[in-house]
C-alpha cells in the first residue's frame, strides 16, 4: 500500500508542475541514448547569479556531453518539491536540486527513488544516491570586505565619502548567507578594525526592488560600497549602486560589466563547476553518492574577478594597491596563514 500511495502522490505532482510551472528543454525528450538531466530552481533564471551559474555550468554538459537537459524554475516553495518530485517520477537520470533550501526536499524524497542520482548544490545530503557541492563562501566574502575596506578610504574617486562604513545586502537570512556575511566581516576588520558593517536581509531570492531599497539606505547611512549577495534580488542592488553614483560588489557570477564602473569587483562562487563536476560524473560512471564535493580558495572555487572593468572605468585612479593586497591575502589564505571565520559548520573542512 506504501508503494502505491507514494506512485499516486509522485502522479498528482507530476501533474501539478505541467499544469503551471516554468521549464526549459535543452534538447527534445524522449531519446533513449541521452542522459537526462534536469534542474530543478528555487527562484528563476535571468538573475545573473546563482542560478544561472548553475545554467552554464549545465550548458557546458550539454556542448560536451550531448546530455537531455530540463530546468525547472518558481519561486514557490511548495511548486520546488513538487518540480523535484515531479523529475524523478519523469525518468531523469539525474536530478539537481540548485539551492540549499532543497536540503530537505532532497532527504524526504532521494530514498522514493534509489535508482535515480541526485545532486545538491550549496548543501549537505546525506544518501547512497546523493551527491552534495559546498563551498567556502567566507573565504571568497574575506576578499571581497578586505576589498570594501580599503575601497571605502579611497576618497579621490568621486561617490567615495570619508566615512569608513561599507554595506552588505543578503536575500534570505538563511545559514549559507550568514557564512557569507562572517567572512566579509572578518576580511574588513582585518584591514581595518574601526571599519563600520551595515547588514540588511530582503527576505527574497526574487525582489529586486526590495534589494535596491535597502542598499539605497545603506548608501543615506554613509557606506560608499555595498556587496550584492541575493541572486534576483540582488540585481537591484546593483542598479541602486549605479542610479546613486555610489559601489557594489557582485557574487557568484562575474558581474563587474553589468554595470561598468559601478562594480569594484565580484565574488565568483562556481556553481557553474560544480553542476559541470556532477553531470560529467555520471557521463563518465565515477558518480558515488554519500560524497561531499568542497569548493574552496585552494581549488578555484571561489575567489575575486581581476577587476578589469572598473580599471578601464577608472583609468589612472584606479586603486591598484587593493588588487595587489587580495592577490597576498588570498595566498595567506591557501597557505593557513589566515585562517577564515565560519558560521555553524560552514567554512574549511
Amino acid at each position: 500500500m506504501k508503494k502505491i500511495l507514494s506512485l499516486v502522490v509522485s502522479l498528482v505532482l507530476t501533474m501539478g508542475v505541467l499544469a503551471g510551472c516554468g521549464e526549459k528543454s535543452e534538447t527534445p525528450s524522449g531519446d533513449g541514448d541521452k542522459l537526462k538531466v534536469a534542474l530543478v530552481y528555487s527562484g528563476f533564471l535571468g538573475d545573473k547569479s546563482f542560478n544561472d551559474s548553475a545554467h552554464e555550468g549545465a550548458m557546458r554538459a550539454v556542448e560536451e556531453f550531448g546530455i537531455e537537459l530540463k530546468e525547472m524554475e518558481s519561486k514557490e516553495p511548495t511548486e520546488w518539491e513538487s518540480n523535484f518530485v515531479a523529475m524523478a517520477a519523469d525518468g531523469y537520470d539525474l536530478v539537481i536540486a540548485v539551492s540549499t533550501q532543497f536540503e530537505e526536499i532532497v532527504t524526504k524524497h532521494a530514498p522514493e527513488f534509489p535508482e535515480t542520482k541526485f545532486a545538491l548544490i550549496d548543501g549537505v545530503v546525506k544518501g547512497d544516491n546523493v551527491v552534495s557541492s559546498t563551498f567556502a563562501q567566507n573565504e571568497g566574502s574575506f576578499l571581497a570586505g578586505a576589498a570594501a575596506a580599503m575601497f571605502t578610504t579611497k576618497t579621490d574617486i568621486e561617490g567615495v565619502n570619508p566615512e569608513k562604513i561599507i554595506g552588505w545586502v543578503g536575500g534570505m537570512d538563511i545559514p549559507v548567507l550568514s557564512d557569507f556575511f562572517t567572512g566579509y566581516e572578518q576580511g574588513a576588520k582585518y584591514i581595518d578594525p574601526e571599519v563600520q558593517i551595515l547588514q540588511s536581509f530582503a527576505g527574497s531570492f526574487n525582489d529586486p526592488l526590495k534589494g535596491k531599497e535597502l542598499t539605497v539606505a545603506q548608501y543615506s547611512q554613509g557606506a560608499d560600497i555595498v556587496m550584492n549577495v541575493a541572486s534576483g534580488t540582488g540585481n537591484g542592488i546593483l542598479e541602486g549602486a549605479k542610479d546613486e553614483g555610489k559601489y557594489a560588489i557582485g557574487v557568484d557570477l562575474n558581474q563587474d560589466d553589468v554595470y561598468p564602473g559601478s562594480i569594484l569587483t565580484s565574488m565568483l562562487k562556481r556553481v557553474d563547476v560544480a553542476t559541470y563536476m556532477v553531470i560529467e560524473s555520471v557521463i563518465n560512471g565515477t558518480y558515488k553518492g554519500n560524497v561531499t564535493n568542497y569548493l574552496d580558495i585552494s581549488n578555484g572555487g571561489v575567489s575575486l574577478t581581476d577587476m578589469s572593468v572598473m580599471k578601464e572605468a577608472l583609468g589612472d585612479k584606479f586603486p591598484q594597491d587593493i588588487l595587489d593586497k587580495i592577490k597576498e591575502l588570498e595566498e595567506k589564505v591557501k597557505n593557513g596563514e589566515i585562517k577564515v571565520e565560519s558560521f555553524e559548520g560552514f567554512g574549511r573542512k
